[in-house]
């Protein structure tokens, strides 16, 4: 039984056999080795989505968990998730990623955590994200993303239709095309060492059955990846 087994039941999930197979693997890497961590933490779940993530350190004993998502009508789905409880813990809050970091930052807001799960590849300012993530004091900050495998510190420009849940929203009104920029693995070491932040890229490789998460293994165009960051002298 994997925590994620539920979505299975989801009508949002049932085009997609192999989704509670792939969220259970990913939360193997992304959330139980940092367990002691998240148990008793705040939690700031960036993308949220539907609040899967949220949903899952909510179920890995944070605190509190709040969920920053773009779409409404996708965060809506989080009342589908089976136990109150735990949804009771998450505060979704839908509106644009850097608008509502800015306001928990006036607010005086500190996480001990923050899960940066899937946005990387969707935006264009990561030098800005991780600025005001910084000013959030997190003790742990989570990333899991799509990188470029060139060689040295660069960031890839593309385009992405903004009619899609899963991709980038509008950046001006009536936009139908956002520019993204896909970062090397390199660029984001670079941002890290420069705001003081270490960073610990972890252990796919470990895997030994693949199933579901091919894309963390590509060996050309862009591969997926998990690193933790955390400031230093913490």
């Amino acid at each position: 039984m994997g925590f994620f087994d539920f979505v299975s039941d989801l009508d949002a999930y049932m085009d997609n056999p192999k989704a509670a197979l792939r969220l259970n693997k990913r939360r193997d890497v992304l959330i139980e080795p940092f367990l002691d961590e998240i148990k008793g933490a705040t939690v700031l779940d960036l993308g949220a989505y539907d609040g899967r993530w949220s949903y899952a350190f909510a179920g890995a004993g944070a605190k509190k968990v709040v969920g920053i998502e773009g779409r409404a009508e996708t965060a809506a789905r989080l009342a589908d998730y089976p136990d109150a409880k735990l949804r009771k813990t998450i505060d979704m809050r839908v509106g644009d990623l850097f608008d509502e970091i800015d306001k928990a930052v006036e607010a005086g807001e500190t996480y001990d955590v923050i899960a940066v799960f899937g946005i990387l590849y969707h935006i264009m300012d990561h030098l800005r994200l991780f600025i005001s993530l910084r000013k959030l004091k997190p003790k742990l900050i989570i990333v899991d993303s799509e990188f470029v495998q060139r060689p040295g510190a660069t960031i890839h420009l593309s385009r992405e239709k903004t009619d899609k849940p899963l991709n980038a929203l509008p950046q001006i009104a009536g936009q139908h095309e956002a520019v993204k920029g896909v970062m090397s693995f390199r660029a984001l070491e670079v941002i890290a060492e420069c705001l003081d932040l270490d960073l610990d890229w972890s252990d796919w490789d470990a895997l030994d059955d693949r199933t579901g998460v091919p894309d963390y293994f590509r060996t050309k165009g862009a591969r997926r990846a998990t690193c933790v960051m955390r400031p230093r002298g913490l």
